[in-house]
């Protein structure tokens, strides 16, 4: 037996040695070992903006939202419920690069499973973070658990935000116990609160046979349910939307609109997520330009995917051009909008659609450029479903000040949303501190089982 980390059945394997074994241990657990001085400047950063953000926070809830930020009477939903969707949309992350993958015998999914549950996480908790910025009386969302209007989407929307978050945390821990006990031990010179946390949290882990059997019968089940879940918080999200009665959100074709917009904006950041752990951390020899070569290809199918809804969506409202749409379609295709729904679909859909077609694009540097104008692009594909259809007032409105008809987030907000991304980064940085971020056990039991791919790709 290789360590009692490890799953005792899997060691008969010849081609990987205990050599090979502890060689790999050793790089995976380097970054708790030590942090530069150029880490400890990133996590100071992250402190400072989110500090910055707390004190905005602070002066809205104080000096009255109307004052410090830009909502008015006609946008009610501003940058921070974007802010929602788009980390509602980052969570799918774990769903598509975790379960999904693994489901379906993914053998390259398993450097990856662990970066991506740790993005999903920490975006579904600042996307409910982002909901309580939103509301005008934080004080009152105990309100909301107590008198549940079964009836309202806000309400089924907390019920599968709350439970995705539990998901989703389960899905990070359970896999991460037998990670918890190779840092218990084999690391050394770490403080003694950091080697009892490890102790605690492994729960005392042996890595017998019965353990094992325990963990993968686990880590089944919640990568079964996590499916359906991420399904379900998309398509309430969506319904956020399409059960008001604005004509601009009045689609059938918003839940799998919503869904196909998450896979592919899960599919860049999980790029972008690689890349920079990759080159953070020298963990090259794991994460392999296959990943990057896979990912590139998911890319493609998932913007093909999401140009398709694009189609279903403007297309046959455009087509028609009614009343209840023509204002909106015009200033979105000809109008104020124009510029950057433009720039959304060149480079968020058909920028991801084409360009990692060409092998060459989808080495690890170019991707990573791709992906990450993909991200930003879909975050303002975010900021377009949420605030142009709220300009358009439901009756004609006559003696109303100018700044009621535009909106343009204030520096409150600009500040708010900043310390969001922020936090979810601090998230994935400490995490990855005190953490594993790749598992030790999983890309190892790969390699037992002849999966010398998903590591020693050239």
């Amino acid at each position: 037996m290789i360590d009692q980390d490890f799953h005792p059945e899997r060691t008969k394997n010849e081609t990987f040695t205990q050599e090979e074994y502890m060689e790999m241990k050793r790089d995976l657990l380097k970054p708790i070992q030590h942090i530069g001085i150029w880490g400890k400047v990133w996590i100071g950063f992250l402190l400072a903006v989110i500090f910055a953000g707390v004190y905005a926070y602070y002066l809205q809830e104080t000096k009255s939202k109307y004052v410090t930020v830009s909502l008015r009477d006609y946008t009610m939903w501003g940058v921070y419920i974007s802010n929602f969707v788009f980390f509602i949309a980052l969570s799918m992350i774990g769903v598509l690069m975790s379960a999904v993958l693994k489901l379906t015998n993914n053998e390259w999914y398993r450097p990856l499973a662990r970066i991506a549950e740790v993005v999903a996480l920490g975006a579904i908790c600042f996307a409910g973070i982002s909901i309580v910025v939103a509301m005008g009386r934080p004080d009152r969302l105990h309100y909301l658990f107590m008198y549940p209007r079964l009836q309202s989407p806000i309400t089924w929307d907390i019920i599968v935000v709350i439970t995705y978050v539990v998901a989703s945390m389960l899905l990070l821990y359970i896999p991460m116990i037998p990670s918890l006990s190779t840092c218990r031990n084999h690391l050394s010179n770490m403080p003694k609160w950091q080697m009892k946390m490890y102790e605690w949290l492994s729960f005392g882990w042996e890595g017998n046979p019965e353990q094992w059997k325990l963990l993968r019968k686990g880590v089944k089940i919640l990568t079964i349910m996590i499916i359906p879940l991420g399904v379900a918080i998309q398509t309430v999200d969506a319904w956020l939307f399409a059960t008001t009665l604005r004509p601009e959100w009045d689609s059938t074709n918003f839940s799998g609109y919503f869904i196909s917009g998450a896979f592919l904006l899960a599919t860049a950041a999980m790029i972008v997520a690689t890349f920079v752990i990759r080159k953070a951390y020298n963990l090259e020899k794991y994460l392999t330009e296959l990943h990057f070569d896979k990912l590139g290809q998911a890319m493609v199918l998932m913007s093909s995917i999401y140009i398709f809804f694009n189609i279903n969506e403007y297309l046959v409202p455009a087509y028609k051009m009614s009343s209840m749409h023509a204002n909106h379609l015009l200033d979105m295709f000809i109008g104020d909008g124009a510029l950057m729904y433009w720039l959304v679909v060149i480079f968020g859909l058909f920028t991801p659609a084409i360009l990692p077609l060409f092998p060459a694009l989808r080495k690890p540097v170019p991707l990573f450029i791709i992906a990450l104008i993909a991200v930003i692009a879909h975050w303002f594909k975010r900021y377009l479903i949420v605030i142009p259809g709220q300009l358009h007032n439901y009756l004609p409105i006559q003696d109303v000040p100018e700044s009621w008809t535009h909106y343009f987030p204030s520096a409150v907000e600009l500040t708010i949303v900043a310390a969001t991304f922020a936090g979810m980064l601090l998230i994935i940085t400490l995490f990855s501190r005190f953490f594993p971020i790749i598992s030790v056990w999983e890309v190892a039991e790969g390699k037992l089982e002849g999966k010398d791919e998903i590591i020693n790709y050239k």
